[in-house]
Protein backbone atom coordinates (compact mmCIF):
# COMPACT_ATOMS: atom_id res chain seq x y z
CA UNK A 1 0.00 0.00 0.00
CA UNK A 2 1.47 3.36 -0.64
CA UNK A 3 2.37 6.12 1.72
CA UNK A 4 -0.39 8.44 -0.02
CA UNK A 5 -3.29 5.92 1.24
CA UNK A 6 -1.78 6.15 4.59
CA UNK A 7 -1.33 9.54 4.70
CA UNK A 8 -4.90 9.73 4.00
CA UNK A 9 -5.87 7.80 7.02
CA UNK A 10 -4.71 10.66 9.28
CA UNK A 11 -5.79 13.39 6.95
CA UNK A 12 -9.11 12.99 7.41
CA UNK A 13 -11.62 15.01 10.01
CA UNK A 14 -11.77 13.49 13.52
CA UNK A 15 -13.46 13.28 16.68
CA UNK A 16 -14.44 10.92 19.36
CA UNK A 17 -15.46 10.86 23.14
CA UNK A 18 -11.84 10.90 24.33
CA UNK A 19 -10.02 13.82 26.44
CA UNK A 20 -8.46 15.20 23.43
CA UNK A 21 -11.87 16.06 21.97
CA UNK A 22 -13.94 16.51 25.33
CA UNK A 23 -13.10 19.28 26.99
CA UNK A 24 -15.64 19.52 29.37
CA UNK A 25 -18.71 16.68 30.43
CA UNK A 26 -21.42 17.55 32.81
CA UNK A 27 -21.87 16.33 35.68
CA UNK A 28 -25.89 16.77 35.83
CA UNK A 29 -28.66 17.53 33.34
CA UNK A 30 -28.29 21.22 32.21
CA UNK A 31 -24.73 21.46 32.33
CA UNK A 32 -22.30 22.61 29.27
CA UNK A 33 -20.68 20.25 27.46
CA UNK A 34 -17.74 21.52 25.61
CA UNK A 35 -16.09 19.53 22.42
CA UNK A 36 -13.32 19.68 20.07
CA UNK A 37 -12.88 18.51 16.30
CA UNK A 38 -9.78 18.19 14.19
CA UNK A 39 -9.64 19.15 10.64
CA UNK A 40 -6.44 19.26 8.28
CA UNK A 41 -5.90 23.04 7.21
CA UNK A 42 -7.98 23.93 4.77
CA UNK A 43 -10.39 20.52 4.66
CA UNK A 44 -13.10 22.84 5.79
CA UNK A 45 -14.91 26.53 5.82
CA UNK A 46 -17.29 26.27 8.27
CA UNK A 47 -18.41 23.27 10.99
CA UNK A 48 -21.21 23.12 13.29
CA UNK A 49 -22.41 20.65 15.81
CA UNK A 50 -26.31 19.15 15.50
CA UNK A 51 -27.27 17.83 18.45
CA UNK A 52 -30.59 16.54 19.99
CA UNK A 53 -32.53 18.16 22.81
CA UNK A 54 -35.73 16.66 23.30
CA UNK A 55 -35.77 14.89 20.21
CA UNK A 56 -35.43 17.51 18.30
CA UNK A 57 -32.01 18.72 16.30
CA UNK A 58 -30.51 21.81 17.34
CA UNK A 59 -27.28 23.54 15.64
CA UNK A 60 -24.61 25.53 17.20
CA UNK A 61 -21.95 26.95 15.16
CA UNK A 62 -18.24 25.81 15.79
CA UNK A 63 -14.82 28.40 16.06
CA UNK A 64 -11.45 27.60 15.47
CA UNK A 65 -9.72 27.19 18.71
CA UNK A 66 -6.49 25.83 17.50
CA UNK A 67 -4.47 26.02 14.45
CA UNK A 68 -0.70 23.82 14.40
CA UNK A 69 1.14 20.71 12.52
CA UNK A 70 -1.03 21.74 9.67
CA UNK A 71 -4.26 20.82 11.28
CA UNK A 72 -7.18 23.07 12.42
CA UNK A 73 -9.39 22.55 15.50
CA UNK A 74 -12.73 23.43 16.20
CA UNK A 75 -14.62 24.31 19.37
CA UNK A 76 -18.10 24.24 20.63
CA UNK A 77 -20.63 24.32 23.51
CA UNK A 78 -23.98 23.51 23.84
CA UNK A 79 -26.18 22.69 27.04
CA UNK A 80 -26.60 18.92 28.08
CA UNK A 81 -30.71 18.47 28.82
CA UNK A 82 -30.93 14.73 28.32
CA UNK A 83 -29.58 11.44 29.71
CA UNK A 84 -28.04 10.13 26.75
CA UNK A 85 -27.57 13.58 24.01
CA UNK A 86 -26.69 12.24 20.25
CA UNK A 87 -24.89 14.76 18.33
CA UNK A 88 -22.70 14.86 14.93
CA UNK A 89 -20.28 17.48 12.86
CA UNK A 90 -22.04 19.14 9.78
CA UNK A 91 -18.75 20.41 7.41
CA UNK A 92 -18.85 22.88 4.43
CA UNK A 93 -16.59 24.31 1.91
CA UNK A 94 -12.66 23.78 1.46
CA UNK A 95 -11.86 20.60 0.00
CA UNK A 96 -14.54 18.80 1.47
CA UNK A 97 -17.75 20.75 0.03
CA UNK A 98 -20.88 19.64 2.20
CA UNK A 99 -20.41 16.85 5.17
CA UNK A 100 -21.04 15.24 8.19
CA UNK A 101 -18.98 13.60 10.63
CA UNK A 102 -20.38 10.55 13.00
CA UNK A 103 -19.07 7.80 14.51
CA UNK A 104 -18.61 5.96 11.23
CA UNK A 105 -16.36 8.69 9.85
CA UNK A 106 -17.37 11.17 7.02
CA UNK A 107 -20.31 11.28 4.39
CA UNK A 108 -21.72 13.56 1.71
CA UNK A 109 -25.19 12.96 2.51
CA UNK A 110 -28.02 12.97 5.53
CA UNK A 111 -27.53 10.32 7.94
CA UNK A 112 -29.27 8.82 10.49
CA UNK A 113 -28.99 9.12 13.95
CA UNK A 114 -28.14 5.62 14.76
CA UNK A 115 -24.07 6.26 14.79
CA UNK A 116 -24.42 9.42 16.08
CA UNK A 117 -21.52 10.39 19.10
CA UNK A 118 -23.48 10.22 22.58
CA UNK A 119 -22.56 12.23 25.69
CA UNK A 120 -23.90 11.49 28.47
CA UNK A 121 -23.67 13.12 31.78
CA UNK A 122 -23.73 12.05 35.33
CA UNK A 123 -20.61 9.67 37.06
CA UNK A 124 -19.06 7.15 35.14
CA UNK A 125 -17.37 3.84 35.77
CA UNK A 126 -14.93 3.86 38.72
CA UNK A 127 -11.49 5.57 37.68
CA UNK A 128 -9.61 1.63 38.59
CA UNK A 129 -11.29 0.15 36.33
CA UNK A 130 -10.17 1.65 33.05
CA UNK A 131 -6.91 1.07 33.80
CA UNK A 132 -7.19 -2.97 34.48
CA UNK A 133 -6.36 -6.19 33.01
CA UNK A 134 -9.16 -8.52 34.21
CA UNK A 135 -8.76 -12.26 34.93
CA UNK A 136 -11.27 -14.28 34.67
CA UNK A 137 -11.57 -17.35 37.11
CA UNK A 138 -14.17 -20.25 36.64
CA UNK A 139 -14.10 -21.40 40.33
CA UNK A 140 -14.59 -24.98 40.10
CA UNK A 141 -11.55 -25.43 37.75
CA UNK A 142 -9.04 -22.86 38.93
CA UNK A 143 -7.41 -24.66 41.56
CA UNK A 144 -8.49 -27.19 44.81
CA UNK A 145 -7.02 -25.98 47.80
CA UNK A 146 -6.88 -29.53 49.28
CA UNK A 147 -9.60 -28.99 51.86
CA UNK A 148 -11.89 -32.44 52.06
CA UNK A 149 -15.07 -31.44 50.25
CA UNK A 150 -17.91 -33.71 50.13
CA UNK A 151 -20.04 -33.40 47.17
CA UNK A 152 -23.51 -32.87 46.93
CA UNK A 153 -26.04 -35.62 45.38
CA UNK A 154 -26.07 -33.64 41.89
CA UNK A 155 -22.41 -33.86 41.42
CA UNK A 156 -19.71 -35.97 39.56
CA UNK A 157 -16.82 -36.17 40.61
CA UNK A 158 -14.04 -35.96 37.77
CA UNK A 159 -9.93 -36.31 37.83
CA UNK A 160 -8.26 -32.70 37.35
CA UNK A 161 -6.60 -33.79 34.07
CA UNK A 162 -10.13 -35.30 32.60
CA UNK A 163 -11.53 -32.74 29.94
CA UNK A 164 -15.37 -31.60 30.79
CA UNK A 165 -18.09 -33.60 29.43
CA UNK A 166 -20.29 -32.09 26.35
CA UNK A 167 -23.62 -30.47 26.68
CA UNK A 168 -26.04 -30.78 29.64
CA UNK A 169 -23.64 -33.30 31.49
CA UNK A 170 -20.94 -30.63 31.92
CA UNK A 171 -23.05 -28.58 34.36
CA UNK A 172 -22.87 -31.13 37.13
CA UNK A 173 -18.96 -32.52 36.40
CA UNK A 174 -17.47 -31.39 39.61
CA UNK A 175 -13.24 -30.77 39.44
CA UNK A 176 -13.00 -29.20 42.89
CA UNK A 177 -11.68 -26.02 42.32
CA UNK A 178 -12.55 -23.94 45.44
CA UNK A 179 -12.00 -20.40 46.59
CA UNK A 180 -8.93 -21.08 48.84
CA UNK A 181 -7.75 -22.53 45.73
CA UNK A 182 -8.07 -19.10 44.31
CA UNK A 183 -6.54 -17.20 47.01
CA UNK A 184 -3.28 -19.88 47.31
CA UNK A 185 -2.85 -19.02 43.08
CA UNK A 186 -2.77 -15.24 43.18
CA UNK A 187 0.46 -15.02 42.56
CA UNK A 188 -0.68 -16.51 39.39
CA UNK A 189 -2.76 -14.10 38.32
CA UNK A 190 -0.32 -10.77 39.45
CA UNK A 191 2.28 -13.22 36.96
CA UNK A 192 -0.11 -12.31 34.03
CA UNK A 193 -0.09 -9.14 34.74
CA UNK A 194 -3.75 -8.70 36.18
CA UNK A 195 -5.31 -6.29 38.84
CA UNK A 196 -8.60 -7.35 38.88
CA UNK A 197 -10.15 -11.10 39.11
CA UNK A 198 -13.96 -11.44 37.57
CA UNK A 199 -15.04 -15.11 38.88
CA UNK A 200 -18.12 -16.39 37.56
CA UNK A 201 -20.94 -16.99 40.33
CA UNK A 202 -20.11 -18.29 43.67
CA UNK A 203 -23.38 -18.68 45.55
CA UNK A 204 -25.17 -22.28 45.98
CA UNK A 205 -26.56 -24.08 42.87
CA UNK A 206 -27.31 -27.19 41.90
CA UNK A 207 -24.37 -27.03 38.95
CA UNK A 208 -20.55 -26.12 39.18
CA UNK A 209 -21.39 -23.11 36.62
CA UNK A 210 -23.44 -21.93 39.42
CA UNK A 211 -26.25 -19.93 36.95
CA UNK A 212 -29.11 -21.62 38.36
CA UNK A 213 -28.29 -20.49 42.01
CA UNK A 214 -30.79 -21.89 45.38
CA UNK A 215 -30.21 -18.51 46.75
CA UNK A 216 -28.35 -15.08 47.01
CA UNK A 217 -27.51 -15.35 50.59
CA UNK A 218 -24.76 -17.06 50.99
CA UNK A 219 -21.74 -18.54 49.61
CA UNK A 220 -21.99 -22.33 48.11
CA UNK A 221 -20.46 -24.89 50.92
CA UNK A 222 -18.81 -26.73 47.81
CA UNK A 223 -16.54 -23.57 47.37
CA UNK A 224 -15.42 -22.98 51.04
CA UNK A 225 -18.84 -21.10 52.01
CA UNK A 226 -18.57 -17.62 53.54
CA UNK A 227 -15.47 -17.99 55.60
CA UNK A 228 -13.52 -18.65 52.28
CA UNK A 229 -14.79 -15.99 50.33
CA UNK A 230 -14.17 -13.19 53.14
CA UNK A 231 -10.85 -14.71 52.95
CA UNK A 232 -10.11 -14.18 49.46
CA UNK A 233 -11.23 -10.52 49.88
CA UNK A 234 -8.48 -9.77 52.48
CA UNK A 235 -6.22 -11.52 50.52
CA UNK A 236 -7.30 -9.25 47.12
CA UNK A 237 -6.93 -5.90 49.10
CA UNK A 238 -3.61 -6.62 50.63
CA UNK A 239 -2.60 -7.06 46.86
CA UNK A 240 -4.78 -4.68 45.42
CA UNK A 241 -6.71 -6.84 43.47
CA UNK A 242 -9.82 -5.60 42.52
CA UNK A 243 -13.11 -8.47 42.59
CA UNK A 244 -15.91 -8.63 40.82
CA UNK A 245 -18.59 -10.86 41.05
CA UNK A 246 -21.17 -12.27 38.62
CA UNK A 247 -25.10 -12.03 39.28
CA UNK A 248 -28.22 -13.23 37.70
CA UNK A 249 -30.62 -10.67 36.95
CA UNK A 250 -32.53 -12.85 34.30
CA UNK A 251 -33.53 -15.67 36.07
CA UNK A 252 -32.58 -18.01 39.15
CA UNK A 253 -32.34 -21.92 39.59
CA UNK A 254 -35.84 -23.49 39.89
CA UNK A 255 -34.08 -24.78 44.08
CA UNK A 256 -33.94 -21.16 44.86
CA UNK A 257 -35.27 -19.71 47.77
CA UNK A 258 -37.53 -17.59 45.93
CA UNK A 259 -39.01 -19.45 43.91
CA UNK A 260 -40.17 -22.52 46.05
CA UNK A 261 -41.74 -19.93 47.86
CA UNK A 262 -43.78 -19.21 44.53
CA UNK A 263 -44.17 -22.88 44.12
CA UNK A 264 -45.43 -23.85 47.39
CA UNK A 265 -48.38 -20.90 47.66
CA UNK A 266 -50.00 -19.28 45.31
CA UNK A 267 -50.65 -16.17 47.20
CA UNK A 268 -46.71 -15.65 48.35
CA UNK A 269 -45.34 -12.27 47.64
CA UNK A 270 -42.50 -14.30 45.83
CA UNK A 271 -45.22 -14.97 43.18
CA UNK A 272 -44.99 -11.74 41.57
CA UNK A 273 -41.56 -12.55 40.86
CA UNK A 274 -41.57 -14.89 38.11
CA UNK A 275 -43.87 -15.52 34.57
CA UNK A 276 -46.67 -17.83 36.04
CA UNK A 277 -48.79 -19.13 33.18
CA UNK A 278 -50.11 -22.17 32.78
CA UNK A 279 -50.41 -21.50 28.67
CA UNK A 280 -46.23 -22.03 29.27
CA UNK A 281 -44.74 -25.10 29.02
CA UNK A 282 -43.93 -25.47 32.68
CA UNK A 283 -46.24 -23.42 33.81
CA UNK A 284 -43.74 -20.55 34.14
CA UNK A 285 -41.65 -18.72 31.91
CA UNK A 286 -38.08 -20.49 31.96
CA UNK A 287 -34.58 -19.05 30.36
CA UNK A 288 -34.49 -20.87 26.63
CA UNK A 289 -37.03 -23.29 27.91
CA UNK A 290 -34.75 -24.90 30.69
CA UNK A 291 -37.29 -25.91 33.44
CA UNK A 292 -34.31 -25.28 36.00
CA UNK A 293 -33.94 -21.89 35.04
CA UNK A 294 -37.58 -19.74 36.16
CA UNK A 295 -36.79 -16.25 34.21
CA UNK A 296 -38.01 -13.13 36.56
CA UNK A 297 -40.46 -10.58 36.51
CA UNK A 298 -39.07 -7.32 36.87
CA UNK A 299 -42.39 -5.64 37.28
CA UNK A 300 -42.64 -6.74 41.02
CA UNK A 301 -41.32 -3.81 43.19
CA UNK A 302 -40.35 -6.38 46.22
CA UNK A 303 -38.30 -8.57 43.41
CA UNK A 304 -36.49 -4.97 43.21
CA UNK A 305 -36.08 -4.29 46.51
CA UNK A 306 -34.33 -7.97 47.51
CA UNK A 307 -32.13 -7.62 44.40
CA UNK A 308 -31.03 -4.45 45.48
CA UNK A 309 -30.25 -5.58 48.52
CA UNK A 310 -28.40 -8.49 47.13
CA UNK A 311 -26.16 -6.22 45.32
CA UNK A 312 -25.22 -4.24 48.25
CA UNK A 313 -24.87 -7.00 50.44
CA UNK A 314 -21.79 -8.36 48.28
CA UNK A 315 -20.59 -5.45 47.02
CA UNK A 316 -20.26 -4.40 51.33
CA UNK A 317 -18.66 -7.76 51.68
CA UNK A 318 -15.88 -6.66 49.18
CA UNK A 319 -16.92 -7.15 45.72
CA UNK A 320 -15.50 -4.34 43.26
CA UNK A 321 -18.51 -4.11 40.54
CA UNK A 322 -20.64 -7.16 39.16
CA UNK A 323 -20.60 -8.63 36.00
CA UNK A 324 -24.54 -8.95 35.10
CA UNK A 325 -25.48 -12.51 33.30
CA UNK A 326 -27.64 -12.12 30.72
CA UNK A 327 -28.05 -9.11 31.01
CA UNK A 328 -29.65 -8.53 27.17
CA UNK A 329 -32.66 -10.64 28.13
CA UNK A 330 -33.02 -9.05 31.61
CA UNK A 331 -36.34 -7.04 32.33
CA UNK A 332 -38.00 -8.83 28.61
CA UNK A 333 -40.67 -10.73 28.06
CA UNK A 334 -43.17 -10.47 24.46
CA UNK A 335 -44.54 -7.29 25.01
CA UNK A 336 -42.69 -5.98 28.32
CA UNK A 337 -39.71 -4.56 27.87
CA UNK A 338 -38.25 -3.30 30.94
CA UNK A 339 -34.64 -3.50 30.29
CA UNK A 340 -33.32 -0.02 30.10
CA UNK A 341 -35.44 0.33 33.57
CA UNK A 342 -33.45 -2.35 35.22
CA UNK A 343 -29.84 -1.29 34.40
CA UNK A 344 -30.74 1.95 35.80
CA UNK A 345 -32.03 0.89 39.19
CA UNK A 346 -28.96 -1.89 39.10
CA UNK A 347 -26.69 1.51 38.57
CA UNK A 348 -28.36 2.94 41.67
CA UNK A 349 -28.44 -0.26 43.53
CA UNK A 350 -24.44 -0.98 42.94
CA UNK A 351 -23.71 3.47 44.13
CA UNK A 352 -20.50 3.96 42.06
CA UNK A 353 -19.82 0.28 41.93
CA UNK A 354 -18.79 -1.42 38.23
CA UNK A 355 -21.42 -3.14 36.49
CA UNK A 356 -20.40 -5.63 33.19
CA UNK A 357 -23.64 -6.49 31.01
CA UNK A 358 -22.93 -9.93 29.62
CA UNK A 359 -24.17 -9.13 25.97
CA UNK A 360 -23.51 -11.08 22.55
CA UNK A 361 -24.91 -9.17 20.01
CA UNK A 362 -25.55 -5.53 18.97
CA UNK A 363 -25.48 -4.12 22.25
CA UNK A 364 -25.31 -0.39 21.56
CA UNK A 365 -29.43 0.56 22.19
CA UNK A 366 -28.91 -0.96 25.61
CA UNK A 367 -25.94 0.52 26.11
CA UNK A 368 -26.87 4.38 26.39
CA UNK A 369 -24.65 5.36 29.43
CA UNK A 370 -27.57 5.48 31.70
CA UNK A 371 -27.07 2.34 33.11
CA UNK A 372 -24.43 -0.52 32.53
CA UNK A 373 -21.30 0.77 32.34
CA UNK A 374 -19.66 -1.57 29.41
CA UNK A 375 -20.80 -4.89 28.39
CA UNK A 376 -18.19 -8.07 27.48
CA UNK A 377 -17.56 -7.38 23.60
CA UNK A 378 -18.08 -10.15 21.98
CA UNK A 379 -19.87 -8.46 18.74
CA UNK A 380 -17.28 -5.27 18.42
CA UNK A 381 -13.91 -7.40 19.48
CA UNK A 382 -14.17 -10.65 19.45
CA UNK A 383 -15.71 -11.63 16.55
CA UNK A 384 -13.62 -9.01 14.39
CA UNK A 385 -10.52 -10.56 15.41
CA UNK A 386 -11.76 -14.07 15.18
CA UNK A 387 -12.83 -13.52 11.84
CA UNK A 388 -9.89 -11.82 11.16
CA UNK A 389 -6.75 -14.02 12.70
CA UNK A 390 -8.75 -17.71 12.18
CA UNK A 391 -6.85 -20.71 11.06
CA UNK A 392 -8.49 -21.75 7.58
CA UNK A 393 -9.51 -24.96 9.13
CA UNK A 394 -11.66 -23.33 11.52
CA UNK A 395 -14.72 -22.66 9.58
CA UNK A 396 -17.69 -22.64 11.50
CA UNK A 397 -19.42 -19.76 12.95
CA UNK A 398 -20.38 -20.65 16.65
CA UNK A 399 -22.72 -17.19 16.89
CA UNK A 400 -24.50 -18.51 14.14
CA UNK A 401 -25.62 -21.72 14.38
CA UNK A 402 -22.44 -23.37 13.11
CA UNK A 403 -22.77 -21.64 9.77
CA UNK A 404 -19.64 -20.92 7.61
CA UNK A 405 -17.56 -19.01 9.42
CA UNK A 406 -16.41 -15.25 7.85
CA UNK A 407 -12.85 -14.70 6.71
CA UNK A 408 -12.03 -10.77 6.82
CA UNK A 409 -9.58 -8.56 5.61
CA UNK A 410 -7.74 -5.87 7.65
CA UNK A 411 -10.74 -3.34 6.50
CA UNK A 412 -13.42 -6.02 7.49
CA UNK A 413 -12.38 -6.27 10.73
CA UNK A 414 -11.52 -2.23 11.48
CA UNK A 415 -15.26 -1.62 9.95
CA UNK A 416 -17.00 -3.88 12.14
CA UNK A 417 -15.06 -2.59 15.27
CA UNK A 418 -15.71 1.06 14.53
CA UNK A 419 -19.33 0.33 13.59
CA UNK A 420 -19.77 -1.06 17.20
CA UNK A 421 -18.19 2.21 19.30
CA UNK A 422 -20.42 3.76 17.32
CA UNK A 423 -23.10 4.90 18.71
CA UNK A 424 -22.10 4.42 22.17
CA UNK A 425 -20.85 6.98 24.60
CA UNK A 426 -17.19 6.85 25.05
CA UNK A 427 -17.09 6.19 28.44
CA UNK A 428 -18.88 2.92 27.90
CA UNK A 429 -16.29 2.31 25.46
CA UNK A 430 -13.33 2.16 27.77
CA UNK A 431 -15.36 0.19 30.30
CA UNK A 432 -16.02 -2.77 27.94
CA UNK A 433 -14.64 -6.37 28.31
CA UNK A 434 -12.49 -6.46 25.06
CA UNK A 435 -12.15 -10.35 25.10
CA UNK A 436 -10.92 -13.28 22.64
CA UNK A 437 -13.09 -15.53 24.45
CA UNK A 438 -14.76 -16.82 28.16
CA UNK A 439 -16.26 -19.83 29.31
CA UNK A 440 -19.14 -19.32 26.94
CA UNK A 441 -17.14 -19.82 23.96
CA UNK A 442 -14.27 -22.07 22.34
CA UNK A 443 -10.74 -21.13 23.10
CA UNK A 444 -8.64 -18.22 21.03
CA UNK A 445 -5.96 -20.35 20.63
CA UNK A 446 -7.94 -23.01 19.23
CA UNK A 447 -9.74 -20.68 16.73
CA UNK A 448 -6.50 -19.09 15.44
CA UNK A 449 -4.40 -22.09 15.39
CA UNK A 450 -0.95 -20.78 16.16
CA UNK A 451 0.62 -18.97 18.71
CA UNK A 452 2.13 -16.11 16.83
CA UNK A 453 -1.57 -15.24 15.81
CA UNK A 454 -2.95 -15.49 19.40
CA UNK A 455 -0.03 -13.05 20.29
CA UNK A 456 -1.11 -10.74 17.62
CA UNK A 457 -4.73 -10.91 19.01
CA UNK A 458 -3.59 -10.46 22.34
CA UNK A 459 -1.91 -7.51 20.74
CA UNK A 460 -4.76 -5.99 20.36
CA UNK A 461 -6.70 -7.01 23.18
CA UNK A 462 -4.40 -4.88 25.24
CA UNK A 463 -4.44 -1.67 23.29
CA UNK A 464 -8.05 -1.32 21.93
CA UNK A 465 -10.02 0.89 23.45
CA UNK A 466 -11.60 -1.22 26.40
CA UNK A 467 -10.59 -2.67 29.10
CA UNK A 468 -8.51 -6.51 28.55
CA UNK A 469 -10.40 -9.78 30.00
CA UNK A 470 -8.45 -12.72 29.55
CA UNK A 471 -9.70 -16.32 30.50
CA UNK A 472 -8.07 -18.22 32.87
CA UNK A 473 -5.51 -20.58 30.37
CA UNK A 474 -5.30 -18.71 27.77
CA UNK A 475 -1.77 -17.45 28.70
CA UNK A 476 -0.93 -21.55 28.58
CA UNK A 477 -2.15 -21.83 25.33
CA UNK A 478 -5.33 -23.75 26.52
CA UNK A 479 -7.51 -25.31 23.92
CA UNK A 480 -11.36 -26.15 23.61
CA UNK A 481 -13.61 -26.23 20.59
CA UNK A 482 -16.61 -25.49 22.12
CA UNK A 483 -17.93 -23.41 25.73
CA UNK A 484 -18.00 -26.38 28.10
CA UNK A 485 -14.39 -27.93 26.33
CA UNK A 486 -12.96 -24.07 27.05
CA UNK A 487 -14.04 -25.13 30.31
CA UNK A 488 -11.17 -26.98 31.28
CA UNK A 489 -9.14 -27.42 34.32
CA UNK A 490 -5.81 -25.38 34.79
CA UNK A 491 -2.67 -27.19 33.60
CA UNK A 492 -0.47 -26.51 36.64
CA UNK A 493 2.35 -29.08 36.33
CA UNK A 494 2.35 -29.13 32.45
CA UNK A 495 1.10 -26.49 30.55
CA UNK A 496 0.71 -26.75 26.72
CA UNK A 497 2.38 -23.09 26.06
CA UNK A 498 3.35 -21.11 28.67
CA UNK A 499 2.91 -17.63 27.39
CA UNK A 500 2.97 -15.83 30.62
CA UNK A 501 5.59 -13.48 30.07
CA UNK A 502 4.25 -12.12 26.87
CA UNK A 503 0.91 -11.52 29.13
CA UNK A 504 2.69 -9.58 31.32
CA UNK A 505 4.23 -7.96 29.47
CA UNK A 506 1.68 -6.21 26.91
CA UNK A 507 -0.51 -5.62 31.10
CA UNK A 508 2.30 -3.78 31.79
CA UNK A 509 2.03 -1.76 28.87
CA UNK A 510 -1.38 -1.42 29.35
CA UNK A 511 -1.53 -0.36 32.68
CA UNK A 512 0.99 2.20 32.63
CA UNK A 513 -0.01 4.30 29.77
CA UNK A 514 -3.11 6.81 29.96
CA UNK A 515 -3.22 6.35 26.00
CA UNK A 516 -4.27 2.96 26.33
CA UNK A 517 -6.53 3.46 29.46
CA UNK A 518 -8.38 6.45 27.95
CA UNK A 519 -6.79 7.57 25.19
CA UNK A 520 -9.05 8.24 21.73
CA UNK A 521 -8.26 5.85 18.39
CA UNK A 522 -7.30 7.05 14.85
CA UNK A 523 -6.49 4.25 11.82
CA UNK A 524 -2.93 4.65 10.40
CA UNK A 525 -3.22 1.79 8.14
CA UNK A 526 -5.88 -0.47 7.13
CA UNK A 527 -5.33 -3.40 4.38
CA UNK A 528 -5.85 -6.80 4.31
CA UNK A 529 -3.07 -8.33 6.66
CA UNK A 530 -1.47 -5.37 8.46
CA UNK A 531 -3.38 -2.47 10.64
CA UNK A 532 -1.69 -0.06 12.18
CA UNK A 533 -3.70 3.00 14.66
CA UNK A 534 -2.60 5.30 17.12
CA UNK A 535 -4.02 5.94 20.64
CA UNK A 536 -3.72 9.58 22.02
CA UNK A 537 -4.37 11.81 24.93
CA UNK A 538 -3.15 15.33 25.29
CA UNK A 539 0.41 13.68 26.65
CA UNK A 540 1.00 10.47 25.40
CA UNK A 541 0.43 8.89 21.61
CA UNK A 542 1.04 5.50 20.93
CA UNK A 543 1.30 3.47 17.90
CA UNK A 544 0.22 0.10 17.56
CA UNK A 545 0.61 -2.43 14.71
CA UNK A 546 -0.78 -5.93 14.14
CA UNK A 547 0.02 -8.43 11.52
CA UNK A 548 -1.12 -11.64 10.59
CA UNK A 549 1.82 -12.02 8.00
CA UNK A 550 2.16 -11.38 4.45
CA UNK A 551 2.63 -8.07 3.44
CA UNK A 552 5.45 -5.29 5.32
CA UNK A 553 3.86 -2.48 7.51
CA UNK A 554 4.13 0.38 5.90
CA UNK A 555 4.17 3.82 8.41
CA UNK A 556 3.83 7.67 7.98
CA UNK A 557 6.73 7.25 10.57
CA UNK A 558 9.55 6.26 8.30
CA UNK A 559 12.14 6.50 11.40
CA UNK A 560 9.90 3.40 13.10
CA UNK A 561 10.64 1.17 9.91
CA UNK A 562 13.49 -0.54 11.13
CA UNK A 563 12.11 -1.46 14.68
CA UNK A 564 9.50 -3.65 12.75
CA UNK A 565 11.07 -7.33 12.19
CA UNK A 566 9.74 -10.48 12.16
CA UNK A 567 6.79 -10.19 15.43
CA UNK A 568 2.97 -10.47 14.68
CA UNK A 569 2.46 -7.06 16.88
CA UNK A 570 4.28 -4.02 17.66
CA UNK A 571 3.84 -0.97 19.73
CA UNK A 572 6.15 2.27 20.00
CA UNK A 573 5.36 5.25 22.89
CA UNK A 574 5.45 8.15 20.19
CA UNK A 575 5.15 10.82 22.57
Amino acid sequence: MSAFVVRTLLDQPHHDGSELYVLERPDELGGQATLRLRTPRGAVDEVALRYLRDGDPCIVPATVDDERDGETWWCVSFPVSNPSTRYRWLLAGGDLGYASLDGLGVFPHELTGADDFVIAPGAEAPDWHSRSVVYEIYPDRYAPSGEPRRPPEWAVPRAWDESPSRGRASATDWFGGDLAGVEQNLDHVERVGANAIYMTPFFPATSTHRYDATTFDRVDPLLGGDEAFASLVRACERRRIRLIGDLTTNHVGYRHDWFVAAQADPDAIERSFFYFDEALPHGYEAWYGAASLPKLDWRSEELRVRMGTVIRKWLGAGLDGWRIDVANMTGRFRAIDLYHDVARFARDAADGSLLVAEHMHDYRNDLDGTGWHGVMNYSGFQRPTWWWLRDPAWDRNIFASETAAPLYAGTDMVEVMRRFRAGVPWDCVLNSWALLDSHDSPRFRTVCGSRERQLAGVGMQFTTPGVPKVFMGDEFGLQGRWGEDARRPMPWRSPPDDLTREYHALASLRRSSDALARGGIRYVHVSDDTVAYLRETRDERLLCCASRGGEPPVFPFPSLEPLYESALFNVWRMV
